[in-house]
């Protein structure tokens, strides 16, 4: 049985959930919208995904740098605070797409993930490459997760396990993903919203918003669930995270700019770019990114979805390389935007005016 990576998606056969037969959503049920036909959601005026045809092209291609087998962050592993109080905002970077994000007291991880392998195998995919940047055990009380879709490198139902027992967090996800999370963590406390909803953890509002990108935990259930990026309303200013997303032109930048006012901190893919003519409905480059802080206006931005697993072509260090040489080119200073590392540690300026 041959294991093929799409984007953080594994399909393999015997491995892979299966979407019911007949019409309708595995995952969800509920009315038509403009992202949402009765049986999948799709990105309105955006690409669909790429078809089995050009999965194929892409994986016998070749082009595919090669990775190190190890690469250790250049940073000890982080212990994080108890808490953060007030305006400060303090972001550590785990590994991938998952951060951990203190600020006014609460404690909230993004798309956690501290198995070895995103893959529904546990013996082949995308294996980690460096160890998590904070050890399970000196995690801070967790009281959020943000779950932005269920491709295997952002929702990984074995850690969320490991959350619901040692930290009982509320996880906020986009439609559809509570029931996958639900099959494997039964109990677990999750709510689940459409774009453009409001969820409140304690006193801090979490708005759920559109994102470039799609979904499946297998061959047989693409686009069931929604996938969403997410604007927090902290005491020192508004972080906008999107775990995946392609560019689509800076469209679903300009809303969330002309929707929140701009953003103290926009945390923002960096990595899994190449070869373009694949990956770019869904993956963002490192210019792209750097355009999308613009157009968010972002004070700063911590860039993520690189360096730990190895899910598409490019060379490990060229993200970084790519984000220096963009800001560079726009002048922006590299201290705004940081291509974060496992136990990096940002103690994230506030806004001036």
């Amino acid at each position: 049985m041959k294991w093929i990576g799409l984007g953080g998606v594994a399909a393999a056969g015997g491995g892979a959930a299966m979407a019911k037969s007949g019409s309708g959503s595995r995952y969800y049920s509920g009315p038509k919208s403009d992202h949402f036909d009765g049986t999948v959601f799709f990105n309105p005026q955006g690409k669909p995904p790429a078809g089995f045809t050009d999965l194929l092209r892409w994986q016998f291609g070749g082009g595919r740098a090669r990775w190190p087998d190890e690469w250790p962050s250049p940073f000890p592993e982080a212990k994080p605070e108890p808490r953060v109080a007030g305006q400060r905002l303090v972001v550590t970077m785990v590994g991938h797409a998952t951060l951990l994000i203190q600020t006014g007291g609460v404690n909230i991880l993004t798309d956690p993930v501290w198995s070895d392998r995103v893959s529904p195998l546990s013996f082949a995919g995308p294996r980690r490459i460096n160890a998590p940047g904070v050890a399970f055990e000196d995690l801070p009380p967790i009281d959020l997760v943000l779950l932005s879709h269920n491709h295997y490198d952002h929702m990984d139902v074995a850690t969320l396990a490991r959350l619901k027992q040692s930290h009982d967090p509320l996880v906020i996800t986009p439609l559809g993903n509570d029931t996958i999370v639900r099959q494997s963590v039964p109990d677990m406390r999750i709510a689940a919203h459409d774009w453009g909803d409001m969820a409140i953890c304690g006193s801090v509002p979490v708005h759920i918003e559109p994102v470039h990108h799609w979904s499946a935990r297998g061959t047989g259930d693409r686009r069931m669930a929604l996938w969403a990026g997410f604007v927090v309303d902290a005491p020192g200013g508004g972080i906008y995270i999107v775990g995946d997303t392609g560019f689509h032109g800076g469209i679903n930048y300009r809303e969330a700019a002309r929707k929140h006012g701009g953003f103290r901190l926009a945390i923002l893919p960096i990595g899994a770019y190449e070869p373009r003519w694949f990956m770019e409905a869904q993956h963002q480059n490192p210019s792209e990114a750097v355009e999308g802080m613009v157009l968010a206006g972002a004070a700063f931005a911590a860039g993520h979805h690189w360096g730990t697993f190895q899910l598409t072509n490019e060379p490990i260090e060229e993200p970084r390389d790519l984000l220096h040489a963009a800001l560079d080119h726009k002048a922006i200073s590299r201290d705004r935007f940081r291509p974060m590392q496992p136990g990096e540690v940002w103690d994230v300026p506030p806004v001036i005016g």
